[in-house]
């Protein structure tokens, strides 16, 4: 559902500007929860009171179960060589691109988490993870983990919660695995594969060890595995990038590991994980064939064939050469999308009901008018709002009570000078009581 609220229909005699004045905020901005965040941000310039009413209430996206939002998800581009510290997010209501700020310029998506984005940041050796919304610009870093390693497999598994309320449904709790990685070199020796699992709970703010790795699996993880990943249920999964393909499972409630065959595995020029109607799903093209989704049937371990690219937005995507090795893919429960750069344009498989449709979108080649260059990007889907997240709000309202508490004591003691010495006693207290 999509609302839109022009300023100039506030003038009209038979409103009149009385009735949004008067408007209860808390009914205002039930009405603004329906905006989308582009049209929500141009509510927010209309006057001083919608101004005040977003910011004093929770504006998330309305939501439909506990699970699912009624804002559909956008694709968000980020340049891999990025320069200038932006990406660029794609409005599926609309059809169109924006650009959107980044706190840093080196950065890598590993997962979304509900409408948050959990990224890496690239400039560092060692793995160091933040948390990110694009839509805010609030950003912070999670604390480093026990044992530095250098390009271990990451996972993310969301917790279920039966509060179906907005800030759990946009903002839901989480857990991330760090699996393998090489550790830092010792004094006696080089580094080594790292066989821990470390666990980071985001309502504890902290990393434990929570298990360990085969050796075997350390290797492949490190040196086979990007950092995507697909959590189905109580096991984290990551798909192998060396010829012949294979999918490695970790279940994190037993600390068990498991590799599992996947099909063409010897043929596929491409394959990524997504997940699909609640099971796990593999996307993956041949050379000279088409692109196909296949699922992963319950208990059997057998892969079924589901879905396949049109013919038509196939080679529209490949540019008429059917070869799939340039081709990248990002997946959540309701958008499938299949993408090569910036400019080419993609191809999305949405969820419609009971039903998914393929649809093809446009590259993002210019903005405002102005031409874009073409870049390598790795996308993520993410659902959009320009609510506060308590996972970044608290940590930065943390780090910002020690600057108030000082800026507080320098203002008082600039009013030490101009009150009388029978004040001073009772402004120095004062001063106490805000430093501690």
């Amino acid at each position: 559902m999509s609302i839109y609220l022009s300023p100039l229909r506030l003038k009209s005699p038979i409103l009149g500007m009385s009735i949004w004045n008067n408007l209860p905020l808390d009914l205002l901005a039930k009405v603004f929860s329906f905006l989308s965040p582009d049209s929500l941000a141009i509510a927010r310039s209309v006057c001083k009171n919608w101004h005040t009413c977003s910011k004093a209430y929770p504006l998330s996206p309305t939501t439909t179960s506990s699970t699912t939002t009624t804002t559909s998800s956008w694709f968000l581009a980020l340049p891999i060589r990025n320069h200038r510290a932006c990406c660029y997010a794609h409005n599926p209501t609309i059809d169109k691109w924006h650009q959107l700020s980044l706190p840093l310029p080196s950065i890598r998506p590993i997962a979304s988490i509900g409408s948050l984005l959990l990224l890496r940041v690239t400039n560092s050796t060692t793995l160091q993870l933040g948390l990110f919304n694009p839509f805010t610009g609030e950003f912070k870093h999670l604390p480093r983990l026990r044992a530095a390693r250098t390009n271990p497999a990451v996972g993310v598994k969301v917790s279920e919660s039966s509060n179906s309320s907005h800030d759990d449904v946009v903002f839901p709790s989480f857990r991330v695995y760090v699996a393998g990685g090489m550790s830092e070199a010792a004094a006696e020796g080089g580094a080594t594969y790292e066989t821990k699992v470390e666990m980071y709970d985001s309502r504890i703010e902290t990393w434990r060890v929570v298990g360990s790795t085969p050796v075997e699996f350390a290797v492949r993880l490190t040196v086979w595995t990007p950092n995507e990943n697909v959590c189905i249920g109580e096991t984290l999964y990551w798909v192998t990038s060396a010829r012949a393909y294979s999918v490695v499972g970790y279940d994190v409630g037993r600390n068990g590991w498991r590799e599992l065959g996947v099909p063409m595995a010897e043929k596929l020029e491409f394959a990524s994980l997504v997940k699909r109607n609640g099971a796990l799903g593999l996307v993956g093209g041949t050379c000279g064939g088409s692109g196909c989704i296949w699922g992963l049937g319950e208990g059997d371990d057998k892969w079924c064939l589901v879905d396949e690219v049109p013919l038509q937005l196939g080679l529209r995507l490949l540019g008429g050469k059917r070869v799939w090795e340039s081709v990248k893919c990002v997946g959540n429960e309701d958008c499938i999308c299949l993408y090569r750069d910036l400019g080419s344009g993609m191809v999305a498989c949405r969820r419609v009901g009971c039903e998914w449709v393929w649809v093809w979108i446009y590259g993002c080649d210019n903005l405002k008018g102005k031409p874009l260059p073409n870049s390598a990007i790795r996308g993520a889907l993410l659902h959009p709002t320009l609510a506060s997240s308590s996972l970044i709000f608290w940590t930065t309202l943390v780090f910002l009570i020690p600057v108030v508490r000082l800026w507080m004591c320098l203002r008082i003691s600039l009013c030490l000078e101009c009150v009388s010495s029978s004040h001073s006693i009772t402004l120095i207290l004062l001063c106490l009581f805000y430093w501690f």
